[in-house]
């Protein structure tokens, strides 16, 4: 469990520099993005391998419902992360569309994963996602939704969701965590 609290501190340390400590962040220039970079990378494998070492007691597993819940707010997260490279129309409406997917994304993987790792891994990353969002807000009030959409930009949106699900569900086939049940 102490890999996976490392990463997590790890990652959400690095992410909040640029909104506690804009000063430093800007002075570091690029420089700084490979910081960045470096400390998300280096995050992201102690969660991923803290979350596989954990030893960890189960309170509730999957069920059938709550697997195709899961997987239908998989499939929002998905769009909504794509939606925000794409500036799909969802765009005029939510304002951070990544960190909302990671909070949709965590709050899925919590419906079906109802052990303390998954609690730490999924309930972290849920908890520095909303603050993130709440830095923000807090350090830009003011916020212009996108403007009209072109219909290529949702159709690329969709494709890229997608895409991105079945990768990642075959991903997670091939490590023997069926997403389907």
């Amino acid at each position: 469990m102490t890999f996976l609290i490392l990463g997590l501190i790890l990652w959400s340390g690095i992410h909040f520099w640029k909104r506690l400590a804009p000063a430093s962040r800007e002075a570091a220039g690029d420089r700084g993005k490979m910081i960045v970079t470096a400390g998300s990378v280096l995050g992201l494998v102690l969660m991923i391998v803290g979350y596989r070492m954990a030893d960890t007691t189960f309170y509730w597993g999957r069920s059938p419902a709550m697997t195709g819940i899961n997987n239908l707010l998989m499939i929002l997260a998905f769009y909504l992360f794509a939606a925000s490279g794409s500036k799909a129309r969802i765009t005029q409406y939510v304002r951070h569309p990544q960190l909302t997917a990671i909070v949709v994304w965590a709050v899925a993987h919590l419906l079906v994963n109802g052990d303390t790792a998954s609690f730490v891994l999924f309930g972290g990353l849920l908890v520095w996602a909303s603050s993130e969002m709440s830095l923000i807000n807090r350090a830009v009030p003011e916020w212009t939704p996108a403007h009209d959409v072109p219909i290529r930009k949702e159709i690329s949106a969709v494709v890229a969701t997608v895409v991105a699900f079945g990768v990642v569900a075959g991903v997670h086939g091939w490590l023997g965590y069926n997403p389907f049940g």
